[in-house]
């Protein structure tokens, strides 16, 4: 049978390529594994007779010298370039045909940026044996997923599902980047309600539909709202009374807030404590604050009114409010990650469009450094957070942090971008330096230097103790704050943050520096 099925792929292979002419595309295959082995054992087949696999490269070395359906493995990835140069047919295109961690992919694209070689990956495995059936071989291009992909989170589905399920949810900013992940995944969780709550009317529009297209979503209720506006909150709230409440909304694009304080501060910090308030007052058995790590030393009002809102959620977790339902003390919880893929307002988005338009790229310091994280990954790792703090007590007033992996300098992410697009950095697309922007640093910080981080039992979170205000000191420093804001006074504002918010002091902008080279 085996002789029979050998005979018969290289038969039928042989068969189509003199129907095609001959013709074919050489394609170099990364990953001796399963992927290849699917992929070269269709193309001998003859089905896909446009591509013919010149040879493979082993991810480990250790099959070199060996081949894959008559396939040579012959080289390393280490030894990438001079494989290529030994080729029988230089490849037109490489193909990833195993799930690479980000730090090989990066490695990869740097190793034939200058062979002007193109890299693919193929789909899942899953999805690759779906088109095989269908007959068709599908190759997709390398994305930033995949360039910034860490191992994958064990994810606590049954304490996730016991979160959500059944129960009354409310989303602030359920329009926004992360506010519509947070809703299109918790839809799918099953709450009985899913209450939406956006101050933009297109977004509330946008995540309404989208949301409504799903299945076991529950009743959806979309609200057209501010958080500064406290009474019709409360409102809400008492009508509803959500059980567990994301909070979501909030002002972060680091210049803009810079140069608006008060609104800043009104969204914010006091915006905030009107959405916590309403949480407790109204029995939630869990309100969640999403947050920044611009929260952390800050240097912009942006990340300073974030660890202020911080500070007023431990704060709550602590110590019961006048307001708190007499059923019910809620736990408040702070989840604190970095800078989410292609969420609006963020670099990724503003680099596709200078490529589009064929540059340049503009990055505001060559030595500029940031966390990033996939919206999917973000979400996921913010509910299991949410679900372990609900379960264990004893963590009230700590800070939940996502594991963000190494910081990524944004001008090898400007430089990997441009060569997704087929370009070539500095020649094809230059990179412009053109100064650190008012608010920003060159590098974030996910913990404080006073926090203590200990292991949390969910997978890609750690925990860390919180630092103590006086309750009634801080409740009347924000009221000072409230009234700073009721008569827009910007000067009072950014002294009531600076005398809040440890190690708050305001960036001094550095010069850009001479547009060089960058290496990665």
């Amino acid at each position: 049978r085996f002789a029979y099925r050998l005979y018969r792929d290289q038969r039928l292979g042989l068969v189509t390529r003199r129907r095609r002419g001959g013709e074919s595309h050489p394609i170099l295959l990364i990953g001796a594994g399963d992927g290849a082995e699917l992929l070269l054992r269709a193309l001998a087949s003859g089905r896909y007779g446009i591509y013919d696999a010149v040879g493979v490269i082993d991810i480990h070395g250790r099959r070199v010298g060996r081949s894959i359906h008559r396939t040579p493995v012959i080289g390393a990835i280490d030894d990438l370039p001079h494989v290529i140069a030994r080729c029988r047919r230089p490849p037109e295109r490489i193909i990833l045909t195993a799930r690479l961690p980000a730090e090989r992919v990066r490695e990869i694209m740097d190793r034939t940026a200058s062979l002007g070689v193109p890299v693919s990956r193929l789909p899942s495995l899953t999805d690759f044996r779906h088109g095989l059936d269908e007959g068709r071989v599908e190759f997709r291009p390398i994305s930033l997923d995949d360039l910034l992909r860490r191992p994958p989170a064990r994810l606590d589905l049954s304490a996730m599902n016991d979160l959500i399920r059944g129960r009354r949810v409310l989303i602030t900013g359920a329009g926004g980047t992360i506010g519509g992940e947070l809703t299109c995944q918790i839809a799918a969780l099953a709450p009985s309600h899913l209450v939406l709550v956006e101050a933009s009317e297109f977004n509330l529009y946008e995540i309404d539909r989208r949301v409504r297209s799903r299945e076991g979503a529950g009743e959806v209720v979309s609200r057209l709202l501010d958080i500064r506006a406290h009474s019709r909150l409360d409102a809400l709230f008492r009508e509803f009374r959500p059980e567990v409440v994301f909070h979501a909304a909030a002002l972060k694009h680091v210049p803009l807030v810079e140069a608006n304080p008060v609104e800043a501060a009104s969204t914010n910090v006091l915006g905030t404590r009107n959405v916590a308030n309403a949480a407790a007052a109204h029995g939630a058995h869990a309100f969640v604050l999403i947050s920044t790590d611009k929260a952390i030393r800050p240097s912009s009002i942006m990340g300073a009114t974030k660890r202020l809102a911080e500070i007023y959620c431990q704060t709550r977790d602590l110590t019961p409010g006048a307001d708190d339902d007499g059923a019910v003390r809620t736990r408040f919880m702070t989840v604190r990650f970095g800078n989410v893929l292609g969420s609006s307002g963020s670099v990724v988005p503003l680099f596709q469009e200078q490529i589009a338009a064929g540059g340049p790229v503009t990055v505001t310091h060559a030595e500029m450094r940031r966390y990033f994280m996939t919206v999917n990954e973000a979400i996921q790792l913010v509910l299991q957070a949410a679900a372990y703090g609900l379960k264990h007590e004893d963590l009230r007033g700590r800070v939940f942090v996502l594991d963000m992996g190494e910081p990524v300098r944004i001008a090898d992410l400007a430089r990997q971008m441009i060569r997704l697009a087929g370009h070539q950095p500095d020649a094809d697309i230059a990179i412009n330096f053109t100064g650190v922007r008012p608010g920003e640093k060159l590098y974030e910080e996910l913990l404080d230097p006073e926090e203590h981080p200990v292991p949390a039992e969910a997978d890609g979170v750690i925990t860390v103790t919180p630092r103590l205000f006086d309750a009634a000191l801080l409740d009347r420093a924000l009221r000072e704050l409230e009234t700073a804001v009721g008569v827009a006074d910007e000067d009072k504002v950014r002294a009531i943050l600076g005398n809040l918010v440890p190690g708050y002091r305001p960036t001094v902008t550095p010069a850009a520096p001479a547009a060089v080279p960058v290496s990665g």
